[in-house]
């Protein structure tokens, strides 16, 4: 069906939902509108879907929920055992607009195929909401969120019965299901009151809250932290979010005193007033946190996005001027803490793992190796974390210990199977106090972790590509796989992963290895000098991500390093556009 006849078929509805139909009214003597509107449907990617709200079945409004949600609860109950427990679903929902909306959409379809629903009752962060469906024993999860995303955008993410993202099997079984709804605006669904009286609608309250609480609280590393903490002073900013109820308690839980919250970004706002994107990321988002650091005369700067997973961090310099640290230095030292704490107490295990991404900084190798720890790799995206945690440590093999990415990603307790701020924020702050104890900022301590294990510096380059031009994309991607390089830049290569193969090449000695790893169009260049580079398409746009990494003996010359690589590295890439 084309895209006009499409949006005559949801204007011609009956029930159509009246700010919808609205919408659509509005849209009428705009053909390009309509066709961005109907032109296809969302996909359901990986973990799920996000994308601009608005009328249409390109976009996201209650009947791309219910379409979604069906596929869901199809899939659920034709795996369901017949003489196992009832099917259930946990859902939480961040503080954007329509998300609870579409939370309680999403409810209403999962009753109506008899899934018992626990729906919390005020926005949730997502590291909860995976901490629930362990808790509650739940078949799967569903967030409404779209993260970080412009306040336009929403997403709805699955989780499964181990509290992690789904996988990519899992997906892809989902979209059968889903792709399967033969029209979203005949979705059926339950009755929400009804559902709540017979039980089969359950609203999480406090119960649940408290018991991560009490787990939080096993992750503390220092049994004198209450001597650190009235010496530091800390402010947090929620970014609008769903961090700014929890993790304020769980900071004081531990005993944290100086706590200074950002009143304009404390509060529920879907329209992001003060800051572009909710993104800890993004230094720009900092600001108000800054002047309230400095007006308090704070030690530390705490951002979370808007579902409370992801953490941006600052520190003062020697000059008294807040620092952003990237994801890959705060990992660094979160790591270092981590292993020399533990070890301290003589509880480090001797089958301990920490798992990275394979864009995530080696210093998190160098650090775990020091240690006698084993370190593992993934395909970029917690979710892979999740599925290697599920496979290593919840069958012995291994212990988990950390799990992090360079993009602000952090796990500290397997009780989540995802990032997580909180567990993030209530760690990063007892290290803080630590050091501070000892006559030391986070900054003084990061380079102290430089001093040890070498000058790590990182950078990532995202290069746009022409409009919807996918075939450039290829050709770069191409030209990177089949260069057969055996110099980079008056660099030896050492090794080349090809992650789409799924092949870890050694050129000095000639041989190869299977990485063990999902297939992926992604390339990984070691080279001699001990730099790397990692080239992958965006899923979803016309652009190649370049992740770049050196390690030299001071700053300077990582500076003069990673100057040097990127611009070889960049020459490659133009010279393919």
């Amino acid at each position: 069906m084309g895209y006009l006849n499409r949006y005559r078929q949801w204007l011609e509805f009956p029930a159509l939902d009246e700010e919808i139909k609205k919408e659509l009214l509005q849209i009428s003597g705009s053909e390009e509108e309509i066709a961005s509107c109907f032109s296809g449907e969302l996909k359901f990617g990986t973990g799920g879907i996000r994308g601009q709200m608005g009328p249409g079945t390109s976009r996201l409004n209650i009947y791309s929920v219910r379409r979604v949600t069906e596929g869901l609860a199809r899939f659920i109950n034709k795996n369901a055992s017949e003489n196992g427990p009832v099917p259930s679903v946990v859902i939480a929902y961040d503080t954007r607009r329509n998300s609870e909306h579409f939370a309680r959409e999403t409810a209403s379809v999962l009753i109506r195929w008899k899934i018992r629903v626990y729906l919390f009752a005020e926005p949730a962060p997502t590291p909860l909401l995976s901490f629930a469906v362990r808790e509650l024993k739940a078949t799967a999860g569903v967030v409404i969120t779209a993260s970080h995303n412009p306040a336009g955008d929403n997403g709805y993410k699955v989780y499964w019965s181990d509290g992690g993202q789904i996988t990519d099997r899992l997906a892809q079984s989902i979209t059968a299901e889903i792709d399967a709804v033969e029209n979203e605006l005949l979705v059926e669904r339950g009755d929400l009151e009804d559902a709540s009286r017979r039980g089969t609608l359950v609203m999480i309250g406090e119960e649940v809250i408290a018991k991560y609480r009490e787990y939080l609280k096993g992750l503390y590393l220092s049994a004198n932290r209450g001597e650190y903490y009235p010496q530091l002073k800390v402010v947090y900013t929620p970014l609008y979010g769903t961090g700014a109820k929890i993790i304020p308690q769980v900071l004081r839980d531990a005993g944290v005193e100086n706590l200074f919250i950002v009143p304009r970004q404390a509060e529920p706002d879907p329209s992001f007033s003060t800051i572009r994107y909710p993104n800890p990321e993004e230094w720009g988002v900092f600001e108000l946190a800054i002047r309230l650091g400095e007006e308090r005369e704070a030690d530390l700067l705490l951002a979370t996005d808007l579902d409370a997973d992801r953490m941006g961090v600052a520190a003062k310099d020697e000059k008294n001027h807040f620092i952003p640290l990237t994801g890959n230095q705060l990992g660094g030292l979160l790591l270092e803490y981590i292993l020399s704490r533990r070890k301290e107490q003589q509880r480090l295990p001797a089958n301990g793992m920490i798992i990275k991404t394979v864009v995530t900084s080696e210093i998190g190798r160098a650090i775990a190796s020091a240690y006698g720890i084993t370190t593992l790799e993934t395909l970029t995206g917690f979710k892979y974390i999740g599925e290697k945690i599920k496979e290593r440590a919840d069958t012995g093999q291994h212990t988990f210990l950390f799990g992090y990415e360079e993009s602000y990603g952090y796990l500290i307790g397997d009780f989540v199977r995802d990032k997580d701020a909180v567990q993030a924020s209530l760690i990063t702050v007892e290290m803080a106090a630590y050091y501070k104890a000892g006559g030391m900022s986070l900054i003084q301590a990061l380079n102290r972790l430089f001093e040890r294990y070498g000058y790590y510096a990182e950078e990532l380059v995202n290069v746009e590509l022409a409009e919807r031009d996918m075939g450039e994309v290829d050709k770069i991607m191409a030209f990177f796989r089949g260069a057969g390089w055996r110099e980079i830049g008056g660099e030896r290569v050492i090794r080349l992963v090809d992650y789409l193969a799924g092949e870890c090449y050694d050129l000095p000695e000639g041989s190869k290895a299977a990485t063990g790893l999902p297939a992926s169009n992604s390339l990984k260049y070691f080279l001699g000098n001990k730099s790397w580079f990692c080239i992958r398409p965006s899923g979803t746009e016309p652009k190649i991500k370049i992740y770049l990494g050196v390690k030299e003996s001071s700053r300077e010359k990582a500076e003069t390093a990673m100057a040097a690589l990127k611009k070889t590295v960049m020459g490659l890439v133009n010279r393919n556009k």
